[in-house]
């Protein structure tokens, strides 16, 4: 009985769906190539109830959600994307030993409708490794295929396969009944793939690689056969492909669209951001409050200084998340996305990297934060972790906004482009030490770099999808983030509370001045260690920081606070303040250091959030606080010769 036929006796297909917690029910897996609409689907039918996490002893995403299907629970799982199950990545040996283990009731086969010869790979290998395992296929994008003038005979290839085979379009939940059907169906029935012609294509075909892979094709040739309205043919590029794609134009072409991006994710990003300064003035009126009411003035400290700050912190972040993803997840729906890194893969792979980790490089120039949240478009865990360990060296625009300042007021006009010129060639240096260092640990020697095997054709993205999507990851990193970002305002709000407001009575205050002689191994004296100490939190509050120090204006944590709230600004002289009372090499030392300092909590929470790993994370993090103490020592001492 096709799936059509049983729709309507289906619950699933009357909208039986409600929301439910983990339970034992029906597991489902969801199997695919990269860009098969996996992640689309599993977002669909989950929602808000999923989680993400890593692999039990891998570092290999693993998500994992929960729907029903009339009175029936389901527990789903979005295998990594693969191209094949040979194992020759820590994705692809993933999804093997998953299936392998039998824990799925379910295997949902995702297929790009709109090149079926080519996306039928995957369900080529799968039968010819699991005959047995209850399955079904969706053809998914199938309003593509549509728009391409093909007419898929779903019937038929159900008819050949003896599984059900599901018309799809990921990006539209409302759709889903037959799905859920043939879902249901499966789980009952149990049917697997007629498998006898693939065996046969098989044994008859050379016993090498290059064999096996010229009988899979065979087979899915004999599938399509009289299945689908016009034969598969080669896919000319178009006149704006051949642009993108392979003429001079495409890189810096390419480079222009991740800019622009870059930039429109701020449209829906900032009333996110206002909020989220709006969420720290709260807290100051609050604290104000109960200050009034006599509460101690330690409360109302804690109160604004953590608790909404804290928030403050998590919106503001979560608001620019969103908009990367949202733009971006445009550029993926519409099929722009596999063109950026087909472009860059050959330049990116000398680094052991993938083409789309130029996007994160290039975002960090604005935003770390933006630049760790881009990297999710990376298909391999190890290149996407390489990629945003290498992305804090890249200084962000908020470093910019005081390295500046600084290298003019104690070098001048003439020797601040000096200064630029070194930090860029620290930051070359960075990546190449990073690269060398952690590469091998993440990116396997002979791994495959992620050259883009299919360029999806371009279709209009379903743009509700897309948000939803997008709301789905923000909310997924402000979860997961809070607590990173709530432990750093802690530290900080408790090393700089004094209850009279003078930063000499703060715990600060008393260890900088304590440790001292070790912080002048690296070139800082207490007011600049300090200032790179709050830089921790929140880079661009070093130069306020600074100018509390060194002209009284406030403490650390006011400079915090009132960055957040719109009302915090450094002293115009403050350059000018401090030439005249440290020395250009403990300024030098300083730039370096806090340049390439970790770049920030909100950016250190973003990497914890999108690689779900506190072990990288910390020792990111690490090696970037040691590294940027050691160039401070190292640009001191070297300095003290010249000046």
């Amino acid at each position: 009985m096709s799936c059509e036929t049983c729709a309507a006796a289906c619950p699933a297909a009357k909208g039986a769906r409600t929301s439910g917690g983990q339970g034992a029910g029906v597991a489902v897996a969801l199997l695919g190539q990269p860009n098969s609409g996996k992640s689309t689907l599993f977002n669909g039918l989950t929602g808000a109830r999923q989680h993400v996490g890593n692999w039990p002893g891998k570092t290999v995403e693993r998500k994992e959600g929960s729907f029903r299907i009339g009175d029936t629970q389901c527990r789903v799982v979005d295998l990594p994307g693969a191209y094949g199950l040979s194992a020759n990545s820590p994705e692809e040996e993933v999804t093997r030993d998953y299936l392998e283990s039998g824990d799925a009731d379910v295997v949902v086969v995702m297929a790009d409708a709109s090149q079926l010869q080519r996306s039928l790979y995957m369900l080529a290998e799968f039968a010819a490794a699991h005959p047995e395992q209850p399955s079904l296929l969706a053809l998914n994008l199938m309003d593509v295929a549509e728009g391409q003038g093909k007419r898929i005979d779903s019937a038929l290839i159900e008819q050949r396969l003896g599984i059900p085979v599901v018309p799809l379009v990921a990006s539209r939940p409302e759709g889903y009944g037959n799905l859920l059907c043939a879902i249901e169906r499966t789980a009952r029935e149990r049917p697997f793939i007629d498998d006898g012609r693939l065996r046969r294509e098989l044994a008859s075909a050379p016993a090498t690689a290059q064999g096996a892979g010229k009988a899979r094709f065979a087979w899915i040739e004999w599938l399509l056969d009289g299945a689908v309205s016009a034969p598969e043919k080669a896919h000319a590029l178009s006149r704006f492909d051949r642009l993108v794609t392979g003429s001079r134009w495409s890189k810096p072409i390419t480079v222009a669209m991740i800019l622009a991006g870059f930039l429109l994710a701020f449209v829906p990003a900032i009333p996110i951001m206002m909020l989220g300064g709006a969420i720290s003035s709260l807290g100051q009126v609050a604290a104000g409050a109960l200050a009034q009411v006599g509460a101690p003035d330690v409360v109302g400290s804690f109160l604004a200084g953590v608790v909404f700050n804290s928030l403050c912190f998590g919106t503001m972040m979560v608001g620019y998340v969103f908009g990367i993803n949202l733009v971006f997840g445009l550029y993926e729906e519409a099929g722009y996305m596999a063109r950026i890194g087909y472009v860059f893969d050959h330049t990116m792979a000398r680094f052991g990297l993938q083409g789309k980790s130029l996007m994160p490089f290039l975002m960090c120039l604005g935003c770390t934060m933006g630049g760790v949240s881009g990297s999710r478009v990376i298909d391999s865990w190890g290149q996407r972790m390489l990629t945003v360990m290498m992305a804090w060296a890249i200084p962000c625009g908020s470093t910019w906004g005081v390295v500046p300042v600084l290298a003019v007021a104690f070098f001048g006009v003439v020797g601040a482009p000096l200064v630029i010129v070194g930090i860029f060639a620290m930051m070359l240096v960075i990546m190449g030490i990073v690269g060398k260092v952690f590469g091998p640990r993440l990116v396997a020697d002979g791994e495959r770099s992620g050259l883009v095997m299919e360029l999806p054709p371009y279709h209009r993205p379903h743009l509700k999808g897309v948000v939803r999507g997008a709301l789905l990851k923000s909310r997924q990193m402000f979860v997961r983030a809070i607590r990173v970002v709530a432990i750093f305002a802690f530290v900080i709000w408790a090393l700089t509370y004094t209850s009279t407001g003078g930063v000499e009575g703060s715990a600060l205050y008393a260890l900088g001045t304590a440790i001292e002689p070790v912080t002048r191994l690296f070139g800082m004296g207490w007011q600049t260690f300090t200032a790179w100490l709050c830089a921790l939190v929140l880079k661009e509050s070093a130069l306020g920081v600074l100018s509390g120090l060194f002209t009284g204006a406030a403490t650390p944590n006011a400079v915090l606070v009132g960055i957040m709230t719109g009302g915090g600004a450094a002293a115009a002289n403050v350059g000018e303040v401090m030439s005249q009372v440290i020395s250009a090499p403990e300024a030098l030392a300083f730039i370096f250091a806090f340049t390439f300092n970790m770049p920030c909590a909100a950016s250190v929470s973003a990497t914890w959030a999108e690689v779900h790993s506190t072990k990288w994370t910390v020792i990111t993090a690490a090696f970037y606080i040691a590294s940027s103490l050691l160039l401070g020592c190292v640009v001191y001492h070297v300095s003290l010769l010249f000046f």
